[in-house]
């Protein structure tokens, strides 16, 4: 799927709309946002925290790598959000439980770069490109399909 935008507000309905789609699988649901520097991969992520009620400001962790949310009433129980942009191997975040952070349902993961830590992304990762050309923004969306609600209309 791919689906072009050009507002802030935009992004924002998209990224509502995709936590919406998601359903809870076997293990961890993991989301690979990959773009450019402020091609909008954090504002999504934003916006999908608001959309699962995250009272705490979310920022990029670009230099604690990983932030954990507690979720309240929520089809998931935690919220993970990982920027691995600063990451130089896969094994930096092996050490933080990545492993441990993919096996449990409760959790969906948010991972900015993952180029950057590609062995570690299972094949039925959601794989969310965002690309930018002048005030347009191009988002596709591929993969995880198993983690997503089917539409019927």
């Amino acid at each position: 799927m791919e689906i072009r935008i050009t507002t802030v507000d935009e992004l924002k309905a998209l990224a509502a709309q995709f936590v919406e789609s998601i359903v809870p699988g076997k293990q961890a649901v993991i989301v690979a946002l990959s773009g450019d520097l402020g091609a909008g991969k954090t504002t999504f992520v934003q916006a999908a925290a608001e959309v699962l009620e995250v009272r705490e400001d979310v920022t990029s962790p670009t230099f604690v790598i990983e932030k954990i949310y507690q979720l309240t009433g929520q089809k998931f129980q935690r919220l993970i959000h990982i920027d691995a942009y600063r990451l130089e191997s896969s094994h930096e975040l092996e050490v933080l439980g990545f492993e441990e952070f993919l096996k449990d349902p409760g959790n969906l993961i948010l991972l900015e770069w993952p180029e950057k830590v590609s062995e570690l992304i299972p094949s039925e990762a959601v794989r969310v490109r965002f690309d930018i050309h002048g005030d347009e923004r191009t988002i596709s969306i591929n993969g995880g399909e198993e983690n997503k609600k089917e539409s019927r209309g």
